[in-house]
C-alpha cells in the first residue's frame, strides 16, 4: 500500500513537473516569439548567417541545432518541419538527414516516455474495456500500425507519440520503428531544404532540382503507401507462393445468403466465380432458420386466432392441430422457395456451382471434394468465406445422454412433444416457445439471464414475457442449467436440474430444444492452416473492408459478422464482392450505421439503432418519445391494441438515433425509420408525410406528432 502511495505521489510530482516545463516552454515560445524564427521566411533571411556560423563553429552549431530540434520534438512545439528544411539548408543532405532523423526520433521517444509514465496507467484504468481491442491489436501488430502512421502521417506526429504511449507497445520498438518510419519523410524534407537554400532569384523557383524536390514531396504519400502495402504483403504471405495465373477471379465457400449474393454480384460483372456448398443451397435461412420458423409461427398464430375467435363474434370455431401436416406445410414452403436459390438458377446466371466440401489450401487455392467423390483444386485471386453458423450446444452434463434438438434439427419431428423444454430465452427460444405452446405443447423456458430477450429494452421484453405467459409458457428466468438426468430411450422421465438463488429446480420434459445462440462455422475449412485470425467470439476477424488477416480472403455473414442476420449477410455480400474485385481502384467500408432486426413473437419486437438501455449504459444523452399502439384506430379495429413505439432522438432535435417497436406487424412498421435514419430524415419529415388511413404505419406519424407537441413554441 505504501509503495503504491509513493508511486502515485512520484507520478503526480513528475506530472506537475512536466506540466510546468511544458507551460514554461509555451510561455517562452510566445514571449520570445520563437515561431517567428521557425518560419520559412526567417530561414531564408538567416541562411547566410547560419552557414557562416556552421563554417566557423561546426560542432557548436551541430550541437545547438540538435538540442533545439530535440526540444521542439519532445515538447511537441510547432516548427519541426521548418527545422528539417533548415537541416538541409545548413548542413547539406547527408549531415542534415542524420541530424534531423535522430533528433526527431529521440525527441519523439522522450515525449512517448513522459506520456507513458504520467498517463498510461490512469487512462487504462478508466477506459480499459474500450481500449481492450486496441491493446490486443498493438500487442499483435503494433510495429506495423506504427510504421503505417509514420510513413503515412494521417495524424500529427505528436498525437502519434501520445497515443502510442497509452498502448502496450515497447519503448524500444517505438523508437526503432519511428527511426525507420520517419526516415523517408525526413529525407524528402531535408532534400527540399537543400534546394530551397539555392533560391536567389525568381527563375530559380523553376529549376529542375527544386521542382524535383517538390515532386518528391507530392509523391511521398503514394510511395509510403506502396511501402506499407509491400511490408504488409511480405509479412502476411511469408512462406506462400502466389500463382502466376488463376483459374477463377473468385471462389465462394458457402451458399447461404452471403455466399449466394456474393457469387451473383461477381457473375453479374462477368467474373469467373465458383460457388461451393457442402450441404443445401440457400443455407441455414432457407432450410433451418428464417423460412421454416416463420412457416411454423404462421400455423401457430392461426391456431391461436381460432382459439380466440369468439372475441371477433365467431362462435363455435374449432381447430385441431395435425402436427405432421403442420411440418409438411413447413417443408412445402421451403420447397416452393428453393428454386430461388437453386443450382440451376445460379448456373444459368453464370456461376460455377460445386456441391461438395471446399478447403483452403493456400491463400489462393481451394481443394474441392464433390459429393460425387471427385477432387479438384482451383486457384482464384480472391476467396470469400461464407460458411455461416450452427446452433451452439452448451456443455451441460447429461445433455447428450437425454438427447436434444436444435433449431436445425427440430424440423424432422413428426409428433408434437407433450412437454417441451426450451433452453434459452433469446429471440429464437421465445419464437419457438410461443409457437409450440400455441400448437398444444406444455412449454417451459429456462434462461440464465434475469429476463428473456436480454438485448432488448426491459419494457419491450416485458411485453413479450407477458404474452408468452398468457400463451401458457412457463418462464424460469435467472435459472442456470446444472445437469440433465435420464436417457433418450429410457422409461424414466427426462429431467433438467437448474439452480436459482441457491436452490435446485427440477423440470421434466419429453423434448429439449437448445436455443442458446449460434456459433460460427470456422472449423474444417482450412482457416487454421492459413493462420487466419479469429475474434474472442470465435468468429473470423475481418477489417472494415471485410478482409481477413489474409487480405485477398474475405468473410461475410454469420461466420464473421457482428450481426447474425440474413439481411446483414446479404448487405455484406455487396462489399465483399466489390472490394475483392475492384478494391485496387476503389474500396468501401461495410456500413453498419443503420441495422434493423425483428423478433417474430406476438407481439413482434422490431428495432433499429440505439436502444434506451444502450444509451444509459454508454451515458449517451437522448430524448425519448413514446406512442401507445392501444390508441391507434387500426390496432383497435384488428383487436391488437397493445404495444408501443419508442423513438430516441438527439435532445432538442428531431434527429433519430434509434427506434423500438413492440406490437402487431412491428417489422412492417419499422422500415420507414430505417429509411429516415439512413438518409438523415428527422421526425418533422415523417410527420409531414401523408400516411394512408387506417393503417398500422400511421402510428409513425403520431409518434412524430408527440415529439412535436413537446417542442411546440410556447406563448
Amino acid at each position: 500500500m505504501n509503495d503504491s502511495i509513493k508511486t502515485n505521489k512520484s507520478r503526480t510530482g513528475i506530472w506537475i513537473t512536466v506540466a510546468l516545463v511544458a507551460i514554461a516552454a509555451i510561455v517562452a515560445y510566445r514571449y520570445f516569439d520563437v515561431g517567428r524564427w521557425l518560419s520559412l521566411d526567417q530561414l531564408k533571411a538567416s541562411r547566410e548567417t547560419l552557414l557562416n556560423l556552421y563554417q566557423t563553429k561546426p560542432f557548436v552549431t551541430l550541437a545547438s541545432f540538435f538540442g533545439i530540434y530535440l526540444a521542439v520534438a519532445a515538447l511537441s512545439l510547432p516548427g519541426a518541419a521548418i527545422l528539417t528544411l533548415a537541416a538541409g539548408a545548413m548542413f547539406g543532405f547527408w549531415t542534415g538527414l542524420v541530424m534531423a532523423s535522430f533528433a526527431s526520433s529521440i525527441g519523439a521517444l522522450l515525449a512517448f516516455l513522459v506520456a507513458r509514465y504520467v498517463l498510461r496507467d490512469s487512462v487504462q484504468a478508466r477506459f480499459g474495456k474500450q481500449l481492450a481491442p486496441i491493446n490486443e491489436g498493438m500487442k499483435r501488430d503494433g510495429k506495423f500500425y506504427l510504421l503505417t502512421l509514420r510513413l503515412l502521417p494521417v495524424f500529427p506526429f505528436f498525437i502519434v507519440n501520445l497515443l502510442a504511449a497509452l498502448t502496450p507497445i515497447k519503448a524500444g520498438v517505438f523508437y526503432v520503428v519511428s527511426q525507420i518510419g520517419m526516415l523517408l519523410g525526413t529525407a524528402v524534407y531535408v532534400n527540399a531544404g537543400t534546394q530551397l537554400a539555392t533560391i536567389q532569384k525568381l527563375s530559380d523557383v523553376l529549376s529542375p532540382k527544386l521542382l524535383g524536390s517538390f515532386v518528391l514531396l507530392g509523391i511521398f504519400p503514394l510511395v509510403a503507401k506502396w511501402i506499407v502495402g509491400g511490408v504488409q504483403r511480405r509479412k502476411v504471405y511469408k512462406g506462400w507462393t502466389k500463382p502466376t495465373s488463376f483459374d477463377r477471379n473468385m471462389i465462394v465457400i458457402g451458399a447461404g445468403s452471403g455466399g449466394l449474393i456474393t457469387a451473383l454480384i461477381a457473375s453479374g460483372v462477368k467474373s469467373k466465380v465458383t460457388l461451393i456448398e457442402d450441404n443445401k443451397m440457400g443455407g441455414d435461412c432457407l432450410n433451418y432458420g428464417c423460412v421454416p420458423s416463420k412457416a411454423l409461427i404462421r400455423s401457430a398464430r392461426l391456431k391461436h386466432q381460432i382459439d380466440h375467435a369468439g372475441q371477433f363474434g365467431v362462435k363455435d370455431a374449432q381447430g385441431t392441430v395435425d402436427f405432421g401436416a403442420v411440418m409438411q406445410r413447413v417443408k412445402n414452403v421451403i420447397k416452393t422457395i428453393e428454386p430461388h436459390d437453386s443450382v440451376e438458377r445460379f448456373t444459368a446466371m453464370g456461376v460455377d456451382v460445386v456441391m461438395g466440401r471446399g478447403t483452403l489450401k493456400t491463400p489462393w487455392s481451394v481443394e474441392m471434394v464433390g459429393h460425387d467423390g471427385k477432387t479438384q483444386t482451383l486457384t482464384a485471386k480472391n476467396i470469400v468465406v461464407a460458411t455461416g453458423a450452427s446452433p451452439a450446444v452448451p456443455p451441460i452434463p447429461g445433455l447428450k445422454e437425454v438427447g436434444f434438438v436444435t433449431s436445425d434439427t427440430l424440423w424432422e419431428m413428426q409428433s408434437l412433444p407433450p412437454r417441451l423444454l426450451v433452453l434459452g430465452g433469446g429471440p429464437i427460444g421465445c419464437e419457438l416457445a410461443q409457437a409450440f405452446a400455441r400448437l398444444g405443447s406444455k412449454v417451459t423456458v429456462v434462461e440464465m439471464a434475469p429476463r428473456v430477450m436480454i438485448r432488448e429494452d426491459e419494457d419491450a421484453a416485458g411485453l413479450v414475457a407477458d404474452a408468452l405467459r398468457a400463451d401458457g409458457v412457463s418462464l424460469l428466468t435467472g435459472h442456470k442449467a446444472l445437469r440433465c438426468e435420464g436417457t433418450a430411450q429410457g422409461t424414466a422421465p427426462k429431467r433438467l436440474v437448474a439452480e436459482s438463488q441457491g436452490r435446485e429446480v427440477v423440470v421434466e420434459f419429453d423434448v429439449l430444444l437448445c436455443a442458446v445462440g449460434r456459433s460460427a462455422r470456422v472449423k474444417g475449412f482450412g482457416l487454421e492452416t492459413l493462420g487466419i485470425r479469429l475474434t474472442e467470439r470465435k468468429t473470423i476477424e475481418t477489417d472494415a473492408w471485410l478482409r481477413t488477416s489474409m487480405p485477398n480472403i474475405y468473410a461475410v455473414g454469420d461466420v464473421a459478422s457482428p450481426f447474425q442476420f440474413t439481411h446483414i449477410a446479404a448487405h455484406e455480400a455487396w462489399y465483399a464482392a466489390v472490394n475483392s474485385l475492384f478494391g485496387r481502384f476503389k474500396s468501401f467500408k461495410a456500413d453498419y450505421s443503420v441495422v434493423p432486426w425483428v423478433t417474430f413473437t406476438e407481439p413482434e419486437v422490431a428495432r433499429v439503432g440505439l436502444s434506451e438501455m444502450q444509451a444509459k449504459q454508454d451515458n449517451i444523452d437522448v430524448e425519448v418519445t413514446r406512442y401507445g399502439l392501444d390508441d391507434l384506430d387500426r390496432a383497435i379495429a384488428d383487436g391488437v391494441a397493445h404495444g408501443f413505439i419508442k423513438v430516441l432522438t438527439v435532445p432538442g432535435k428531431d434527429k433519430i438515433l434509434g427506434v423500438t417497436i413492440v406490437g402487431d406487424h412491428a417489422g412492417e412498421i419499422l422500415p420507414e425509420y430505417v429509411l429516415a435514419m439512413k438518409h438523415g430524415l428527422g421526425l418533422n419529415k415523417i410527420m409531414g408525410t401523408i400516411h394512408a388511413y387506417p393503417t398500422m404505419a400511421e402510428s409513425n406519424k403520431f409518434v412524430a406528432g408527440e415529439w412535436k407537441k413537446k417542442h411546440a413554441p410556447q406563448n
